[in-house]
């Protein structure tokens, strides 16, 4: 799933509900190709339902019931034509703690291309090649490469969340969508990956969900504010925080609620 356009990820009048509860309200929003964008708010604002949306994700918590279209790499993932799986292959996920499986580092960084490639294309020679160069992306290979075959659940913090990033590479993704990926790590491991985020923006869309306003406005290029399920405002960093369009962001940036 790819097509040409600027925008990556396009919705328009986006609604979701829980239950009787509406989530999200009339979202309209256009993500650029090769850009940092996070989405921030107050908690329960919606943000991590929208971008949970993006690659339907939602779906599978039950109870979940949504109008408007929701195009990625232009397609409307509503069609039903729309595999989830190649949409997952392309819009790669990361969660808030680390998850890597509890096998080797390798058979981690190889184990989307198990599941998606035949059995034909797995040559070790084109494992080994896809394991370093999504270590050298992520910069884990220096000091991971002696000890590809240890178990990936004994690494540090940092080290298993940028794995879990290693982990998407291999299925060549578009988009990759973060979901406070910090909130577990300490300052340095939180640098650490605040960087390799600015590492992989023009190779990849990157869509992050950050509660960290600090963090938001030192890797992001584009930041959507949003407020009770609604996009409130939606433009470069640096505007967003410096001025501000619409009174209910400048509120929630100078600390008065959230």
């Amino acid at each position: 799933m790819t097509e040409s356009s600027e925008y990556c990820i396009e919705t328009l009048d986006l609604n979701l509900w829980y239950g009787s509860f509406q989530a999200l309200k009339h979202i309209n929003a256009r993500i650029r190709r090769g850009r940092i964008t996070s989405l921030i708010g107050p908690s329960g604002c919606g943000k991590t339902t929208l971008l949970r949306c993006f690659n339907r994700v939602n779906e599978r918590y039950g109870n979940v019931r949504t109008t408007g279209d929701v195009r990625v790499l232009g397609q409307n993932l509503y069609d039903p034509q729309v595999s989830l799986v190649e949409l997952r292959k392309a819009v790669g996920l990361v969660f808030q703690r680390p998850n890597p499986l509890p096998i080797s580092i390798y058979e981690n960084v190889v184990f989307g291309l198990r599941i998606h490639r035949d059995r034909s294309e797995l040559k070790r020679a084109r494992l080994d090649q896809a394991v370093e160069e999504a270590l050298r992306s992520v910069d884990l290979w220096d000091s991971l490469k002696d000890r590809l075959r240890d178990r990936a659940t004994g690494l540090q913090l940092e080290q298993q969340q940028k794995l879990c990033i290693a982990r998407l590479l291999p299925l060549k993704p578009e988009v990759i969508l973060m979901d406070e990926p910090c909130s577990a790590l300490d300052t340095d491991a939180t640098r650490g990956v605040e960087e390799l985020m600015v590492s992989l923006a023009g190779r990849y869309a990157l869509v992050v969900v950050t509660h960290n306003m600090a963090q938001a406005r030192r890797v992001s290029d584009e930041c959507i504010f949003m407020l009770m399920g609604e996009l409130v405002e939606h433009s470069r960093t640096e505007d967003l925080f410096v001025n501000p369009k619409d009174p209910r962001t400048a509120e929630y940036i100078e600390g008065r609620y959230g």
